[in-house]
């Protein structure tokens, strides 16, 4: 039985993972609204498409956030891949607590309003879910400690994003079914989504001995939809780390 289309709100639509979340969104017949500050950076194919909806607007655009949200109703599901990139100039200028404050602050609250449950927001596996079984190696101590030198500001960004999310987990009464994916290094793009997304299975739960330390990004995508149309919830309220999977 085919999935009936979920409507899809893509965040970070414009980067080289959000271009291939939108075409895995639109291959599967999802109605997909991207919330962008620059529509401009969509291949001419994708914008043509009558089921992607643009709506162009700042992250510091409350109101815009908020109707981009409305737009995708109760049934919708939001996907997000916002977090800081390399310490470019612009990224520097970046106030501290934009990420968090942006779901903390806007993202949560319009679901909230406008009744809508799903959301998957990203994070990195240098964010350590003790309780969900993820085990520790020198290696990846090794590579945490070399983000957390080069990369300091994003690193604590990706990490509190991640809190954000543990706390709204532990708010008495909350309905919001949130999964927080961490993921490793992310290769390829849109350019090969249509062949990468065709790759192996994809890992989903803990580090250690099945994960490894990158995935394709058609792969993160054709997961990240799985988990989209996924009605059971299996990883609802958790902090699955992704990668692909190792060929045993």
């Amino acid at each position: 039985m085919s999935t009936p289309p979920v409507p899809v709100l893509v965040f970070g639509a414009t980067g080289p993972s959000g271009l291939c979340i939108v075409r895995e969104s639109l291959h599967r017949g999802h109605h997909t609204i991207a919330y962008v500050r620059n529509p401009a950076k969509f291949p001419e194919d994708l914008a043509a498409n009558p089921e992607l909806e643009i709506i162009q607007g700042e992250m510091s655009d409350a109101a815009g956030v908020n109707a981009a949200v409305a737009r995708i109703g109760a049934s919708g599901v939001v996907i997000s891949i916002l977090g800081p990139s390399a310490p470019t100039a612009e990224v520097r200028k970046q106030p501290a607590g934009l990420y968090e404050s942006f779901y903390a602050d806007q993202i949560l609250p319009a679901m909230k309003q406008h009744g809508v449950r799903r959301v998957l927001a990203m994070s990195t596996t240098s964010y350590i879910d003790t309780q969900g079984g993820d085990a520790d190696s020198a290696l990846r101590w090794v590579l945490r400690t070399g983000v957390w030198l080069t990369f300091g500001a994003a690193y604590r960004t990706m990490l509190g994003i991640a809190g954000v999310f543990r706390d709204e987990g532990e708010r008495e009464g909350s309905e919001i079914e949130w999964t927080v994916y961490r993921v490793p290094v992310l290769l390829g793009g849109d350019a090969s989504w249509a062949v990468d997304r065709e790759q192996g299975d994809v890992h989903a739960g803990p580090t250690g001995s099945e994960w490894m330390y990158s995935i394709r990004r058609g792969q993160l995508a054709r997961w990240l939809l799985d988990q989209a149309e996924d009605t059971a919830g299996r990883f609802v309220r958790a902090f699955p780390a992704v990668s692909t999977a190792r060929v045993k």
